[in-house]
């Protein structure tokens, strides 16, 4: 049988991996207690409407999930989080720095 002259990429066996989709996060994450954070503010537009965001977070995942949930319970508004910041819609920076500073969170 004929070797296949249109193969092309690595072989298997010199220790390629085929899922390209991971990654591997080398840097650990810095985890600071509440009155440690310097938080910053910032709006934006996107697609005609505002968002908060509110960044950096020095919090590990578990924290970070549960401190968004309680603030998107205390807004009542929709939010995310986005690699270190949390975002929420709408303009709701003053209600967010109240209830960030009740929550022991310093900002800048």
């Amino acid at each position: 049988m004929a070797k296949n002259l249109f193969e092309m990429g690595a072989k298997f066996e010199d220790k390629w991996n085929s899922d390209n989709k991971t990654k591997k996060n080398t840097t650990p994450k810095e985890i600071r207690p509440p009155d440690k954070h310097r938080l910053h503010f910032a709006k934006e537009k996107r697609s005609g409407k505002v968002v908060t965001v509110v960044k950096p977070f020095f919090l590990d995942n578990a924290t970070v999930e549960a401190l968004l949930k309680t603030l998107k319970k205390s807004l009542a508004t929709g939010g995310t989080i986005k690699d270190d910041a949390l975002e929420f819609q709408g303009e709701v920076s003053e209600k967010l720095k109240t209830a960030l500073i009740k929550l022991g969170y310093r900002m800048k």
